[in-house]
This record gives structure tokens, C-alpha cells and sequence, in this order.
């Protein structure tokens, strides 16, 4: 089994070898669609550098909607081979590339009127299953059914008996999305590319016109770097703009932020056993099963404030509760709400005809030599996006590139899943855990579960839940930090766990902890142990502020009140 280790060792080791000789592509920016893009470059044969300001994914990448869709409201809008790309990609990545990552989620729609809506949206639904099966990714899903009003309350009866006439069922998918953009970096680190977070690039280096390079500051360690690549792809989402104006170019497009917040509730606050999809008068709204808890979203409004914290405020939560209560027999209220977290969507802006229309669709440019810019696009097509910016890079590299092949490359954890998954009783035998906390492995890191279960043969007390968090052992943090990349405690309570909107008190109580337990790996001492913690409660509690305020304008003057970086 192929595995890498992003630890402090192997960053430190990257950034040298980075800055050692010239590189046939960097990357910049390590969210899904960078990190995808480093992916298909390093299994094409090229030498690759992958670099991030944050952390994997800490951008919106880990703020999703946390589904692979195929876009079923894009068929109403008539863009079929939008829809047809991404059912491709849904079911590549439920049965071939991640089926540890990405699981099949159904969905109840509440029908409203009788006869024609039934048939409306029965048939739209019915061509969104017969797409899927005519690609032939469609058979790890079950096909859409109807249901009377009687067994649609029987399969939620969390519902009001009046807000519907009947239902349709159908499935789409859905994922952990920074843990998997986390696997996607170790998977292309395992195939040889170099990779570092928390290294921010803070110009281009220039011949004439030409981009040949990037120089790259160590956040963390205060060095800086010159790090030199045939091609530079610039793939940093919401903040594509500011990237390129380091250059001093734009292209003919820009990207915009669309700022969507998800409440996250207990299970037992709606009664149902499927996920819901309703429609608001703008868009669709979303009831999404995530284990032991729901996630409610999303709203889609302008942002032009601070890119590297959005901020949720009382008027988005009182948004989502009024449209999500509409429907509920047993309304929600605030005092339900466990956690709340909001993402920024990069949405393409036209500067001219041509590009005005781009919207939710990605975009390739080469703005200057030497330099791509990859835009906009879904979650769901990141590997089509990745594949269109090497695909672009390459054309200006004097050597011949061999073809994308990231259609046939399982990421790590893959490859025998199924397998462990099959003898997930023998395993909890072995290691003494319960059956449930194995799956619970399985399914956040497929075959590399053994890495983590190792850790706990050597140290049993790893085997334990963390204080305040008990869907995730102690040894979890360690391998987060050891394997994963992980710099801070805000890595790990936020992105390699989802602790920070999972728990109550928001992760609060076990942060010490769980400092704690990285501090051996990341050579922390008690005072570093402690600014970590200190910054982690002060993050927490300028996130509840905001939340308290009355729109977007307060809610980021409060979000803004906690320090962005932990000093080292």
C-alpha cells in the first residue's frame, strides 16, 4: 500500500528541495482544485511543488456544502454537459477514486401541489438518474423513487403533515471535504511531489515578461524561499485576484466571492431518516446527514470583506431557520444550533462579452507566460479543472507530457478499503475497539486506518476518546500531526476533525488536550501548548460574537477581533 507522511520533517525537507532546483510546475494554493491540480502534473511524470499560505483546504474547500453532486437544479436550467461532467466525477469518485471518502446520502423533495409538479420534477429527476447510468458511473446508487405523502412522513416524520402532497426520493453523495482534500495532498506527495503549508508566496519572480518562479515565505519558520518552475499555476480560489495582482495582471476575468453559512444540529432535533432539499425563493436549501449531527445550508450573498474568515451573522442564521422551520413540524431554535460555519464561493465575473456569463463555471488563462490561472468551477469537477490547467501548462513546456491518467489513480486509503471494511469485525476484535469505532476509522481513512490503529498498539492511551469529543480518539491528533500535515490546533479541532462544529462548546474543552497530544510531534514546549490553546478559545469566542451580530459589516469586525496566526 503507497502512503506518504506530511510531517514537520518532510515540510521542512520539501521547501528545500523546492527551492534547490527548477520545478516543471508549482502550484499555488492547496485547496481541492490545486491540490488536484499537483495530483495529475506529478502522475503525468512532471516535477511538482505544491505550496499554501494556511493550511490544506482552510479556505473554502473545507467550508462546502460537503456533497458530490451532480447539479440536479443545473438541468432546469438546461446545462447538460455541466451536469454530465460532474455525474461522471460523482461516480468515479463513489466506485474508483474514493470510496473510503465519498458515500451515497439520499434525499427526500416535498412535492407541493398536486399533478403537474410530480410530473415536473419527477421527470427531472428521472433524466439526472438516466445520465448518471448512461455514462456507466451510475450503479453504486440507488435510482429515484415516489412516495404518497403517507410514506414520505413515515420516511421523515420530522416534516408537517401540510407541507407536502407526496415526495420524490433520490441520491447523490457526499464527503468530509478538507479531510479530502488533506488525502488528496498526501496522495500527491506520495507520488513524488514536493508540499508544504503555512509557506505563502509574497511575489513572482520575473524574467521580462515571463513568470519563472515564485518567492515563498516559511510562515512558521520565518525563512524564505525562491523557488523557480517552468510553469506557475495559480489556483487560490476566492483569492485569485490578489495572487494576480502580484503580478501585475488580471486577465479578462475576476473572481468574486459568494459567501454561503451552514448551521450544523444535533440528529435527534429532526426526525427523519433521509436528508431533505428544499426550495427558497433564490436558490435550494439543504438538510444533509453528517453522522451524528445535520448540516443545514446554504445561503449565496455578496462578500467583499475579509476572504480568510467569513463570518456568519444573526441575520444568516435566522435566515436558515426560518426557511429550514417552514417545513418542520418541531421548529428549530437558536439554543439548537451546535455549530455554524460559512465558506466563500469563487465566482467568475466577466470583464468582457465572452467571460460575462462564466458564473459557476471554471476557466483556464494563461494571462502571462509562464503563468496559468485555473477559476470558479464546483467542487465536484475539481479533477476536470486540475486536468485543463496541467493540460494548459503544458503546452508551453518543451518536452512531451504524457496525457492525464487521474481517471485510474485511487487516492491513499483506496485501495483495499473494501477489503478492511468486510473484516471490520476481526479488526475490532484484534485491537479491542468497538466495531463502530472501526468503521468510524474506515471511513475517515480507508486502508491507512492500520497507520492510525499502530499508533495505538504502541500507546494505548491513544485508544481513548478525546475529553469532550468522543467520536475521535487521541490518536487521531497525533496522526494529524505526524501524518497530515498539521501545524496548529486549529488544524486539527477544525479540519482534520470537524470537532469545531460537531461539539457544543465548539472544541473549547478538549483544546488543551489536544494541544497536548501534538506538542511531542511539532517539538512544542508548555508555552507554546498554551498560546495554541489561548488562540484557539479566542477564535471560538469572536465566531460566537459574530454570530451575534446583525450583518455582515459587525459580524466581521467581530470575527476579525481574534488573531489570524499563532505566533511560534
Amino acid at each position: 500500500m503507497r502512503t506518504a507522511i506530511l510531517g514537520p520533517a518532510q515540510r521542512a525537507e520539501s521547501l528545500a528541495s523546492m527551492a534547490e532546483r527548477e520545478l516543471d510546475v508549482l502550484v499555488v494554493g492547496a485547496g481541492v482544485v490545486g491540490a488536484g491540480t499537483a495530483l495529475d502534473a506529478v502522475t503525468r511524470g512532471l516535477s511538482v511543488g505544491l505550496v499554501e499560505a494556511r493550511d490544506w483546504a482552510s479556505g473554502t474547500s473545507s467550508r462546502s456544502s460537503k456533497l458530490i453532486h451532480g447539479g440536479l437544479r443545473y438541468l432546469e436550467m438546461l446545462d447538460f454537459a455541466l451536469v454530465r461532467e460532474a455525474l461522471k466525477e460523482r461516480g468515479l469518485l463513489l466506485e474508483r477514486l474514493a470510496p473510503h471518502l465519498v458515500k451515497p446520502v439520499a434525499f427526500l423533495y416535498p412535492l407541493q401541489h398536486k399533478g403537474w409538479e410530480r410530473l415536473y420534477a419527477g421527470s427531472g429527476v428521472a433524466l439526472y438518474d438516466a445520465m448518471s447510468m448512461a455514462r456507466g458511473h451510475g450503479r453504486g446508487l440507488p435510482v429515484h423513487r415516489h412516495l404518497s405523502r403517507r410514506h414520505a412522513l413515515r420516511v421523515a416524520p420530522a416534516l408537517k403533515k401540510d407541507a407536502l402532497v407526496g415526495a420524490l426520493q433520490y441520491y447523490d453523495a457526499q464527503m468530509d471535504d478538507a479531510r479530502f482534500v488533506a488525502n488528496l495532498v498526501r496522495t500527491a506527495t506520495a507520488y513524488g511531489a514536493k508540499t508544504a503549508n503555512r509557506a505563502r508566496v509574497t511575489g513572482f519572480l520575473r524574467e521580462g515578461e515571463r513568470v519563472v518562479g515564485a518567492r515563498v515565505q516559511d510562515v512558521d519558520g520565518g525563512g524564505e524561499y525562491e523557488i523557480r518552475a517552468k510553469q506557475v499555476v495559480n489556483a487560490t480560489g476566492v483569492w485569485t485576484d490578489d495572487t494576480q495582482a502580484l503580478v501585475g495582471e488580471r486577465g479578462q476575468f475576476h473572481v468574486r466571492a459568494s459567501k454561503g453559512i451552514h448551521l450544523v444540529v444535533p440528529k435527534d432535533r429532526i426526525n427523519s431518516s433521509t436528508g431533505l432539499i428544499l426550495r427558497t425563493e433564490k436558490s435550494v436549501l439543504f438538510v444533509i446527514p453528517w453522522g451524528r449531527h445535520w448540516i443545514i445550508g446554504t445561503t449565496d450573498t455578496d462578500w467583499d470583506l475579509d476572504k480568510a474568515h467569513p463570518a456568519a451573522s444573526s441575520a444568516d442564521i435566522d435566515y436558515l431557520l426560518e426557511h429550514v422551520n417552514s417545513v418542520l413540524a418541531v421548529p428549530l431554535t437558536r439554543d439548537d444550533v451546535q455549530g455554524v460555519y460559512a465558506g466563500l464561493r469563487p465566482l467568475l465575473a466577466g470583464e468582457s462579452d465572452a467571460t460575462s456569463k462564466l458564473s459557476r463555471e471554471h476557466t483556464v488563462a494563461h494571462p502571462v507566460p509562464g503563468l496559468v490561472v485555473v477559476a470558479g468551477g464546483k467542487y465536484t469537477t475539481y479533477r476536470v479543472m486540475a486536468k485543463d490547467a496541467v493540460d494548459e501548462a503544458v503546452h508551453a513546456l518543451d518536452m512531451r507530457v504524457a496525457e492525464c491518467v487521474t481517471e485510474d489513480v485511487p487516492l491513499l486509503g483506496a485501495e483495499g478499503y473494501r477489503a478492511l471494511w468486510n473484516a471490520r469485525a476481526r479488526i475490532a476484535a484484534r485491537t479491542g475497539l468497538h466495531v463502530v469505532r472501526v468503521e468510524h476509522l474506515l471511513n475517515r481513512y480507508g486502508a491507512m486506518a492500520e497507520e492510525v490503529l499502530d499508533l495505538v498498539a504502541a500507546d494505548t492511551s491513544l485508544g481513548v476518546p478525546l475529553q469532550g469529543a468522543d467520536d475521535y480518539l487521541r490518536a487521531e491528533v497525533v496522526y494529524a500531526a505526524s501524518h497530515e500535515g498539521a501545524r496548529h490546533l486549529d488544524d486539527v479541532l477544525t479540519r482534520r476533525t470537524r470537532i469545531s462544529i460537531e461539539a457544543f462548546d465548539r472544541g473549547v474543552r478538549c483544546a488543551r488536550e489536544a494541544a497536548g497530544l501534538m506538542a511531542p510531534v511539532l517539538g512544542w514546549d508548555k508555552d507554546q501548548i498554551e498560546r495554541e490553546t489561548e488562540h484557539y478559545e479566542k477564535r471560538v469566542e469572536a465566531e460566537r460574537e459574530s454570530q451575534r451580530q446583525p450583518d455582515d459589516l459587525t459580524a466581521d469586525a467581530a470575527r476579525l477581533g481574534a488573531p489570524d496566526i499563532v505566533p511560534l
